[in-house]
Protein backbone atom coordinates (compact mmCIF):
# COMPACT_ATOMS: atom_id res chain seq x y z
CA UNK A 1 0.00 0.00 0.00
CA UNK A 2 2.67 2.16 0.74
CA UNK A 3 3.85 2.64 -3.25
CA UNK A 4 -0.33 2.74 -3.72
CA UNK A 5 -0.01 6.01 -2.00
CA UNK A 6 3.24 7.12 -4.22
CA UNK A 7 1.39 6.41 -7.39
CA UNK A 8 -1.38 8.28 -6.29
CA UNK A 9 0.78 11.17 -5.01
CA UNK A 10 -1.22 14.77 -6.71
CA UNK A 11 1.11 18.01 -6.36
CA UNK A 12 -0.50 21.28 -6.03
CA UNK A 13 0.64 23.49 -9.06
CA UNK A 14 1.89 25.56 -6.42
CA UNK A 15 3.06 25.48 -2.69
CA UNK A 16 2.07 27.68 -0.02
CA UNK A 17 4.69 30.45 1.52
CA UNK A 18 5.91 29.08 5.17
CA UNK A 19 4.76 31.31 8.00
CA UNK A 20 7.31 33.91 7.96
CA UNK A 21 6.93 34.22 11.73
CA UNK A 22 7.13 31.28 13.89
CA UNK A 23 7.88 32.38 17.08
CA UNK A 24 4.24 34.03 16.43
CA UNK A 25 2.13 30.60 15.41
CA UNK A 26 -1.29 30.01 16.77
CA UNK A 27 -2.77 26.73 16.89
CA UNK A 28 -5.07 25.32 14.16
CA UNK A 29 -4.87 28.15 11.31
CA UNK A 30 -2.67 27.33 8.99
CA UNK A 31 -2.64 23.99 6.92
CA UNK A 32 -0.16 22.56 5.09
CA UNK A 33 0.41 21.81 1.12
CA UNK A 34 -1.51 18.16 1.35
CA UNK A 35 -3.25 15.75 3.19
CA UNK A 36 -3.89 12.15 3.33
CA UNK A 37 -7.21 9.79 2.37
CA UNK A 38 -8.73 6.38 2.26
CA UNK A 39 -12.11 5.58 1.87
CA UNK A 40 -13.90 2.52 3.50
CA UNK A 41 -17.04 0.83 1.24
CA UNK A 42 -17.91 -2.34 0.21
CA UNK A 43 -16.98 -3.81 3.77
CA UNK A 44 -12.65 -2.46 3.36
CA UNK A 45 -10.59 0.42 3.12
CA UNK A 46 -8.96 1.23 -0.20
CA UNK A 47 -8.00 3.77 -2.16
CA UNK A 48 -5.30 5.49 -0.09
CA UNK A 49 -4.19 8.48 -1.42
CA UNK A 50 -2.06 11.92 -1.10
CA UNK A 51 -3.43 14.82 -2.56
CA UNK A 52 -2.88 18.61 -2.32
CA UNK A 53 -5.18 20.28 0.97
CA UNK A 54 -8.21 21.21 -0.30
CA UNK A 55 -12.00 21.28 0.32
CA UNK A 56 -13.74 17.64 0.01
CA UNK A 57 -16.79 17.32 -1.71
CA UNK A 58 -19.80 15.60 0.35
CA UNK A 59 -23.27 15.02 0.35
CA UNK A 60 -26.08 17.04 2.84
CA UNK A 61 -27.31 13.68 3.70
CA UNK A 62 -23.76 12.35 4.94
CA UNK A 63 -24.24 10.77 8.02
CA UNK A 64 -21.68 12.46 10.07
CA UNK A 65 -23.69 16.17 9.78
CA UNK A 66 -26.59 14.06 11.22
CA UNK A 67 -25.89 11.84 13.77
CA UNK A 68 -22.22 12.92 14.42
CA UNK A 69 -20.04 9.83 13.85
CA UNK A 70 -16.83 10.96 13.80
CA UNK A 71 -13.61 10.36 15.78
CA UNK A 72 -9.97 11.65 15.53
CA UNK A 73 -6.39 12.11 16.94
CA UNK A 74 -4.06 14.39 18.08
CA UNK A 75 -0.08 14.51 17.73
CA UNK A 76 2.73 16.29 16.84
CA UNK A 77 6.35 16.11 14.59
CA UNK A 78 9.13 18.01 16.22
CA UNK A 79 12.01 18.95 14.90
CA UNK A 80 14.93 18.17 16.56
CA UNK A 81 18.90 20.22 16.50
CA UNK A 82 19.96 18.03 13.86
CA UNK A 83 17.16 18.84 11.70
CA UNK A 84 15.71 15.48 11.61
CA UNK A 85 11.82 14.90 12.28
CA UNK A 86 10.18 12.87 14.96
CA UNK A 87 6.80 11.83 16.59
CA UNK A 88 6.64 11.34 19.70
CA UNK A 89 4.39 8.22 20.85
CA UNK A 90 2.37 8.01 17.16
CA UNK A 91 1.34 3.82 17.61
CA UNK A 92 -0.21 4.81 20.41
CA UNK A 93 -2.41 7.56 19.01
CA UNK A 94 -3.29 4.80 16.22
CA UNK A 95 -4.20 2.59 19.00
CA UNK A 96 -6.23 5.05 20.27
CA UNK A 97 -7.99 5.73 17.37
CA UNK A 98 -9.16 2.18 16.93
CA UNK A 99 -10.33 2.13 20.41
CA UNK A 100 -12.45 5.61 19.67
CA UNK A 101 -13.75 3.50 16.05
CA UNK A 102 -15.00 0.44 18.14
CA UNK A 103 -16.78 3.16 20.49
CA UNK A 104 -18.28 4.82 17.58
CA UNK A 105 -19.12 1.73 15.08
CA UNK A 106 -16.78 3.00 12.98
CA UNK A 107 -14.99 -0.42 11.09
CA UNK A 108 -11.41 -0.86 12.08
CA UNK A 109 -8.15 0.53 10.19
CA UNK A 110 -4.48 -0.86 10.11
CA UNK A 111 -2.67 1.35 12.51
CA UNK A 112 0.43 -0.18 11.34
CA UNK A 113 -0.07 1.15 7.86
CA UNK A 114 -1.81 4.15 8.92
CA UNK A 115 1.57 5.38 10.66
CA UNK A 116 3.64 3.85 7.18
CA UNK A 117 1.26 6.52 5.35
CA UNK A 118 1.66 9.05 7.52
CA UNK A 119 5.48 9.05 7.61
CA UNK A 120 5.10 9.63 3.79
CA UNK A 121 2.67 12.31 3.98
CA UNK A 122 5.18 14.32 6.79
CA UNK A 123 8.26 13.19 3.84
CA UNK A 124 6.32 15.37 1.23
CA UNK A 125 5.35 18.45 3.60
CA UNK A 126 8.74 18.26 5.68
CA UNK A 127 9.28 22.10 4.97
CA UNK A 128 6.46 22.84 6.85
CA UNK A 129 7.75 21.41 10.54
CA UNK A 130 8.97 24.52 12.30
CA UNK A 131 12.19 25.01 13.90
CA UNK A 132 11.06 27.71 16.78
CA UNK A 133 11.41 26.24 20.23
CA UNK A 134 8.08 25.31 21.54
CA UNK A 135 6.49 25.00 18.32
CA UNK A 136 5.73 21.97 16.00
CA UNK A 137 3.59 20.50 13.49
CA UNK A 138 -0.05 19.49 14.73
CA UNK A 139 -1.02 16.26 12.94
CA UNK A 140 -4.96 15.41 12.84
CA UNK A 141 -6.51 12.56 11.67
CA UNK A 142 -10.42 11.51 11.62
CA UNK A 143 -12.80 9.49 10.59
CA UNK A 144 -15.94 10.87 9.52
CA UNK A 145 -19.58 9.07 8.06
CA UNK A 146 -20.04 10.03 4.38
CA UNK A 147 -22.68 7.74 3.54
CA UNK A 148 -25.41 9.66 2.32
CA UNK A 149 -28.53 8.08 4.71
CA UNK A 150 -30.94 9.47 6.87
CA UNK A 151 -31.96 6.13 8.79
CA UNK A 152 -30.07 6.27 12.32
CA UNK A 153 -27.43 3.50 12.08
CA UNK A 154 -23.38 2.74 12.06
CA UNK A 155 -22.78 4.15 8.04
CA UNK A 156 -22.05 2.05 5.90
CA UNK A 157 -19.00 4.37 3.96
CA UNK A 158 -16.52 6.44 5.42
CA UNK A 159 -13.38 9.03 4.68
CA UNK A 160 -9.74 9.05 6.58
CA UNK A 161 -7.69 11.25 6.23
CA UNK A 162 -5.00 13.51 8.09
CA UNK A 163 -4.36 16.73 7.58
CA UNK A 164 -1.03 19.39 9.23
CA UNK A 165 -0.19 22.52 10.10
CA UNK A 166 1.96 23.97 11.96
CA UNK A 167 1.79 25.27 15.17
CA UNK A 168 2.73 27.25 18.72
CA UNK A 169 1.60 26.89 22.15
CA UNK A 170 -2.02 26.05 22.65
CA UNK A 171 -2.48 28.44 25.13
CA UNK A 172 -1.66 32.18 24.20
CA UNK A 173 -0.57 32.07 27.92
CA UNK A 174 2.09 29.69 26.68
CA UNK A 175 4.09 28.04 29.60
CA UNK A 176 2.37 30.19 32.24
CA UNK A 177 0.30 29.52 34.96
CA UNK A 178 -3.33 29.48 33.30
CA UNK A 179 -7.04 29.94 35.25
CA UNK A 180 -9.68 26.93 35.69
CA UNK A 181 -13.23 27.17 36.68
CA UNK A 182 -14.65 24.38 37.87
CA UNK A 183 -17.86 23.16 36.37
CA UNK A 184 -20.60 22.34 38.75
CA UNK A 185 -23.72 22.29 36.74
CA UNK A 186 -22.88 21.01 33.26
CA UNK A 187 -21.67 17.58 32.47
CA UNK A 188 -18.74 16.58 30.04
CA UNK A 189 -19.65 12.30 30.31
CA UNK A 190 -21.45 10.05 32.17
CA UNK A 191 -20.32 5.94 33.00
CA UNK A 192 -20.81 4.23 29.71
CA UNK A 193 -20.96 7.46 27.68
CA UNK A 194 -17.94 9.13 25.20
CA UNK A 195 -15.51 10.36 28.18
CA UNK A 196 -12.91 7.94 26.98
CA UNK A 197 -12.86 8.30 23.25
CA UNK A 198 -12.13 11.09 21.03
CA UNK A 199 -15.72 11.48 19.46
CA UNK A 200 -16.73 14.98 17.89
CA UNK A 201 -20.01 14.50 19.78
CA UNK A 202 -17.86 14.87 23.01
CA UNK A 203 -15.81 17.53 22.75
CA UNK A 204 -18.94 19.29 21.14
CA UNK A 205 -20.93 18.50 24.36
CA UNK A 206 -18.27 20.93 26.06
CA UNK A 207 -18.52 23.76 24.14
CA UNK A 208 -21.29 25.98 25.87
CA UNK A 209 -19.89 25.61 29.46
CA UNK A 210 -16.36 26.32 28.11
CA UNK A 211 -17.47 29.62 26.24
CA UNK A 212 -19.35 30.83 29.29
CA UNK A 213 -16.00 30.27 31.75
CA UNK A 214 -14.06 31.97 28.69
CA UNK A 215 -16.61 35.23 28.72
CA UNK A 216 -15.73 35.22 32.74
CA UNK A 217 -11.96 35.57 31.95
CA UNK A 218 -10.83 32.03 32.52
CA UNK A 219 -9.00 29.48 30.23
CA UNK A 220 -10.41 26.20 30.25
CA UNK A 221 -13.11 24.05 32.54
CA UNK A 222 -12.10 21.59 35.29
CA UNK A 223 -15.70 19.15 34.35
CA UNK A 224 -16.58 17.09 38.03
CA UNK A 225 -18.43 14.13 37.48
CA UNK A 226 -22.26 13.64 36.33
CA UNK A 227 -23.29 11.66 38.68
CA UNK A 228 -22.94 14.00 42.28
CA UNK A 229 -20.61 16.78 41.01
CA UNK A 230 -18.04 15.58 43.61
CA UNK A 231 -15.39 14.14 42.16
CA UNK A 232 -12.65 15.69 39.62
CA UNK A 233 -12.54 14.43 36.59
CA UNK A 234 -10.15 16.28 33.88
CA UNK A 235 -10.46 19.77 31.55
CA UNK A 236 -11.49 19.73 28.28
CA UNK A 237 -8.78 19.62 26.84
CA UNK A 238 -6.32 18.17 29.17
CA UNK A 239 -5.83 15.74 31.96
CA UNK A 240 -5.50 17.01 35.66
CA UNK A 241 -2.96 16.38 38.22
CA UNK A 242 -2.70 17.44 41.64
CA UNK A 243 0.08 17.78 43.89
CA UNK A 244 -1.02 17.27 47.46
CA UNK A 245 1.23 16.66 50.46
CA UNK A 246 4.08 15.95 47.79
CA UNK A 247 2.37 13.27 45.97
CA UNK A 248 0.91 13.49 42.40
CA UNK A 249 -2.78 12.62 42.58
CA UNK A 250 -4.95 12.07 39.21
CA UNK A 251 -8.10 10.72 38.92
CA UNK A 252 -8.55 7.15 37.86
CA UNK A 253 -9.59 5.95 34.01
CA UNK A 254 -11.63 2.98 35.17
CA UNK A 255 -15.07 4.59 34.98
CA UNK A 256 -14.75 5.28 31.42
CA UNK A 257 -15.41 8.97 31.68
CA UNK A 258 -11.79 10.51 31.47
CA UNK A 259 -10.02 10.38 27.83
CA UNK A 260 -7.00 7.90 28.35
CA UNK A 261 -4.31 10.90 27.65
CA UNK A 262 -1.14 9.62 25.95
CA UNK A 263 0.69 12.49 27.78
CA UNK A 264 -1.05 12.08 31.12
CA UNK A 265 0.59 8.09 30.81
CA UNK A 266 4.09 10.00 29.69
CA UNK A 267 3.91 11.86 32.80
CA UNK A 268 2.96 9.13 35.18
CA UNK A 269 6.13 7.11 33.69
CA UNK A 270 8.41 10.22 33.61
CA UNK A 271 7.24 10.66 37.34
CA UNK A 272 8.29 6.76 38.25
CA UNK A 273 11.35 7.08 36.63
CA UNK A 274 12.20 10.80 38.49
CA UNK A 275 11.12 8.89 42.15
CA UNK A 276 8.20 11.25 42.25
CA UNK A 277 5.40 9.66 44.00
CA UNK A 278 2.57 9.38 42.22
CA UNK A 279 -1.29 7.99 42.62
CA UNK A 280 -4.40 7.34 40.41
CA UNK A 281 -7.52 7.80 42.43
CA UNK A 282 -11.23 9.35 43.06
CA UNK A 283 -10.24 13.07 43.90
CA UNK A 284 -13.13 14.84 45.52
CA UNK A 285 -13.51 18.42 44.33
CA UNK A 286 -14.35 19.11 48.84
CA UNK A 287 -10.92 17.27 49.61
CA UNK A 288 -9.01 19.67 46.84
CA UNK A 289 -9.86 22.88 48.27
CA UNK A 290 -9.38 21.84 51.36
CA UNK A 291 -6.04 21.18 51.12
CA UNK A 292 -5.56 24.82 49.16
CA UNK A 293 -6.65 26.24 52.00
CA UNK A 294 -4.45 24.24 54.88
CA UNK A 295 -1.38 24.64 52.20
CA UNK A 296 -1.33 20.58 51.39
CA UNK A 297 -1.84 21.43 47.70
CA UNK A 298 1.46 23.03 46.19
CA UNK A 299 1.07 22.20 42.64
CA UNK A 300 -1.07 21.50 40.20
CA UNK A 301 -1.30 21.39 35.99
CA UNK A 302 -2.84 19.46 32.72
CA UNK A 303 -1.44 17.26 30.10
CA UNK A 304 -2.31 16.89 26.88
CA UNK A 305 -0.76 16.66 23.12
CA UNK A 306 -1.38 20.05 22.56
CA UNK A 307 -0.31 21.59 25.15
CA UNK A 308 2.14 19.47 26.64
CA UNK A 309 1.82 20.45 30.48
CA UNK A 310 0.32 23.68 31.38
CA UNK A 311 0.53 24.64 34.99
CA UNK A 312 -2.79 26.10 36.43
CA UNK A 313 -2.10 28.77 38.83
CA UNK A 314 -5.91 30.06 39.98
CA UNK A 315 -9.21 27.70 40.43
CA UNK A 316 -12.34 29.00 40.86
CA UNK A 317 -15.13 26.79 42.43
CA UNK A 318 -18.40 28.50 43.80
CA UNK A 319 -18.02 31.96 43.37
CA UNK A 320 -14.52 31.55 44.69
CA UNK A 321 -10.90 32.16 43.49
CA UNK A 322 -8.22 29.87 44.97
CA UNK A 323 -4.66 30.38 43.95
CA UNK A 324 -1.98 27.56 43.50
CA UNK A 325 1.47 27.45 43.89
CA UNK A 326 1.15 31.55 44.06
CA UNK A 327 0.30 31.80 40.68
CA UNK A 328 3.31 30.37 39.65
CA UNK A 329 4.75 27.40 37.92
CA UNK A 330 5.09 24.55 40.57
CA UNK A 331 9.11 22.78 40.79
CA UNK A 332 7.41 19.28 39.75
CA UNK A 333 5.32 20.88 37.39
CA UNK A 334 8.41 22.71 35.43
CA UNK A 335 10.67 19.00 36.03
CA UNK A 336 7.87 17.23 34.17
CA UNK A 337 7.15 19.74 31.62
CA UNK A 338 11.78 19.89 30.93
CA UNK A 339 11.90 16.11 30.51
CA UNK A 340 8.95 15.56 28.59
CA UNK A 341 9.66 18.36 25.52
CA UNK A 342 13.45 17.49 25.86
CA UNK A 343 12.93 13.77 25.04
CA UNK A 344 10.03 14.81 22.16
CA UNK A 345 12.29 17.90 20.49
CA UNK A 346 15.22 15.08 21.14
CA UNK A 347 17.70 17.53 23.69
CA UNK A 348 18.16 14.17 25.77
CA UNK A 349 17.87 10.40 24.87
CA UNK A 350 14.43 8.49 25.13
CA UNK A 351 14.84 5.43 26.83
CA UNK A 352 11.03 5.16 26.83
CA UNK A 353 11.16 4.30 22.93
CA UNK A 354 8.59 6.62 22.57
CA UNK A 355 10.14 9.19 19.65
CA UNK A 356 10.21 7.79 16.12
CA UNK A 357 12.63 9.25 13.57
CA UNK A 358 11.38 9.87 10.18
CA UNK A 359 13.64 8.53 8.23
Amino acid sequence: MKMEILKRLQLPDHLKPLPSDEANLRFGDIYSDHMLLMDYFDGRWRNPRIEPFGPLLMSPAAMVLHYSQTIFEGLKCYRHSDGRLALFRPRDNFRRLNGSAERMAIPLLDDAFLLTALKELLKIDGRWVPSHPGSALYIRPFVIATEPHLGVRPAREYLFMIITGPVGPYYKEGFAPIKIFVESCYSRSAPGGLGAVKAGASYANSLLATEKAAQKGYTQLLWLDSCEHRFIEEVGSMNMFFVIDGKIVTSPLENGTILPGLTRASVLTVAAKLGLPAEERPLEITELIEAQKNGRLSEAFGSGTAAVISPVGLLHYREQDYTVADGQVGKITQTLYDELVSIQYGHKPDPYGWVEIID
